[in-house]
């Protein structure tokens, strides 16, 4: 029995998140935090092979899921998926983790800050302030609040049924997600709306969009 989880959302918008990765990221090693089945992994790594990508995630069964859909490719520029959580001390305080670069130009986390407790983001962004090169971007994609001036009804109701399934979740504010990244370095330089209420942040280390 395969191993490969398939997640009809997140085959939904890789295109749409490729597009952006495309015209923005730069070349080098790209650290990809929650890639959950794999599916965007491979779907970047396919258009994208002037960069290197390093999956990681928590869970081992999407780890299992990633090793399965990146052996379906032929593609040599896809590093085995590094099991891994942001809330670990090792990986927010900057310290060398086996099997990784000591840093990246990019770092991808797509839907995971509002699926996760709070201490997820703030170490997300701990990280990658202490991870990315100093010209490296951190690219976030999800739902936020804050930044259209009328809300979506549809993330409104995402929200609600986050904080029901677990008190701890919920669509964050951008205005929240600034300030934790602005604690750790980063700077928000583009906000790029995308399909079904979601957008990209596009974060720079050194204060710096060029």
């Amino acid at each position: 029995m395969s191993k490969k989880l398939d997640f009809p959302a997140t085959a939904r918008n890789a295109n749409a998140i490729l597009a952006v990765l495309q015209q923005y990221m730069a070349f080098g090693d790209v650290f990809e935090i929650a890639s959950g089945s794999g599916q965007h992994v491979v779907h970047f790594a396919k258009a994208l092979q002037q960069n290197t990508f390093w999956p990681s995630d928590p869970e081992p069964d999407h780890i299992a899921s990633i090793i399965a859909w990146s052996e379906q490719t032929s593609l040599c520029n896809i590093m085995p998926p590094q099991r891994l959580d942001v809330t670990e001390y090792n990986w927010y305080n900057g310290d060398p983790i086996e099997g990784l670069p000591n840093s990246f130009s990019a770092i991808l986390c797509s839907n995971m800050i509002h699926i996760a407790p709070i201490t997820a983001a703030k170490g997300m962004f701990a990280g990658a302030g202490k991870r990315l090169q100093d010209d490296g971007q951190l690219f976030l994609y999800g739902p936020f609040f804050g930044i259209s001036d009328n809300e979506a009804p549809s993330n409104i109701e995402f929200d609600k049924n986050l904080k029901q399934r677990n008190p701890e979740w919920g669509v964050r504010s951008i205005d929240k997600v600034k300030a934790w990244a602005d604690s750790c370095g980063l700077y928000l330089g583009k906000t790029i709306s995308m399909p079904a209420n979601n957008f990209v942040l596009i974060f720079y280390k050194n204060n710096t969009d060029s």
